[in-house]
């Protein structure tokens, strides 16, 4: 017996949009591509996304142009890019805070980022670097864990806002060196490390891209950098495990994301498009000048493992210290 004649119209309407699909995939792109920043113009994941238009756009033969779309603690960029059509035409710089961190601190989202969005690839990181004001009588990790303890809660950490990496950071190292610091949360990076300059507040878990000029300075006293290896910029900063304390590494990255039914053809297209970005050596070596390391091209798999590495680094923190942001 055949098809009822709906479902014949069915699957030929079904086969009809595939195979649009399909030609369109095959063509693209055919117009400029939109790639949003849900972080405000000129800070320093702004720069990287505006690189990463530039080397993409070259491979594509089309203009990618940066749209900044902040609010919401990223989550006004990231919900208007899982919400657009998956044509390839609207990409996101995803983060940990969007792809990440807001799941485990929002209870209600306008979208799931695990549902809604597929992550292409990583792009960079930037390690947290524990710096202090100068001030405390502590030039080694070691020596700050012994002050902490001998004065509990008289240290004021500042960080970005509750919930942030650097605030997680904070409390995740309290937990392992055994201390108690008083959480002062700013609104933004700015007004934070003028009061750590000032010595309102005394220590903070802070981007290395946003401190190294005040280490570099001697503004600022830097104990160590929460990373697997040292950093380019700052060769003679330990790592965290060298100072004793393993299994603190804390670190801000960025990926790029597109909606996640978007056809496997163009996301495969848009991944080799990143090929010419991982090579530039030229970008390389600035973005390791400025704090940052730059990521490779990796498998889905991977990229997964990742996302869950970095998931399951945070989770019992934000629940253990019951942090919300609702």
């Amino acid at each position: 017996m055949g098809l009822p004649a709906i479902a014949r119209r069915t699957v030929c309407a079904g086969l009809i949009a595939l195979s649009a699909m399909q030609a369109h995939a095959a063509d693209y792109p055919l117009r400029p591509i939109r790639l949003v920043v849900p972080y405000p113009a000129g800070g320093a994941t702004d720069q990287l996304a505006r690189s990463l238009a530039e080397s993409m756009g070259r491979d594509l033969g089309q203009p990618v142009v940066v749209e900044n779309k902040p609010g919401a603690n990223t989550n006004l960029g990231a919900e208007a890019v899982a919400r657009a059509e998956p044509d390839g035409y609207t990409l996101l710089i995803g983060s940990g805070a969007n792809l990440v961190l807001n799941p485990l601190l929002y209870k209600k989202l306008g979208f799931d980022p695990g549902r809604d969005l597929r992550p292409l690839g990583l792009l960079a990181e930037i390690p947290l670097v524990v710096v202090t004001h100068k001030s405390v009588p502590a030039t080694s990790l070691t020596e700050l864990v012994a002050y902490a303890k001998a004065n509990p809660g008289k240290l004021n950490f500042a960080s970005v806002g509750v919930g942030n990496p650097l605030h997680l950071a904070a409390e995740r190292f309290m937990v392992a060196s055994g201390t108690r610091m008083t959480h002062v949360p700013y609104r933004g990076s700015a007004p934070a490390l003028q009061d750590l300059l000032g010595g309102q507040v005394q220590l903070m878990f802070d981007t290395a891209s946003t401190s190294l000029p005040q280490i570099q300075a001697g503004a600022l006293n830097g104990l160590a950098v929460a990373a697997t290896t040292r950093l380019a910029a700052l060769p003679d900063m330990p790592t965290v495990t060298e100072a004793g304390y393993p299994g603190q590494e804390s670190i801000v990255w960025f990926a790029l994301a597109v909606p996640r039914a978007t056809p496997d053809a163009i996301a495969q297209r848009l991944q080799r498009s990143l090929t010419g970005f991982y090579a530039d050596a030229t970008l390389k070596t600035s973005l390791e000048k400025q704090g940052w390391m730059m990521q490779r091209a990796m498998s889905a798999a991977e990229i997964a493992a990742y996302l869950d590495a970095d998931r399951k680094r945070w989770a019992q923190i934000i629940a253990d210290n019951k942090i919300t942001l609702d």
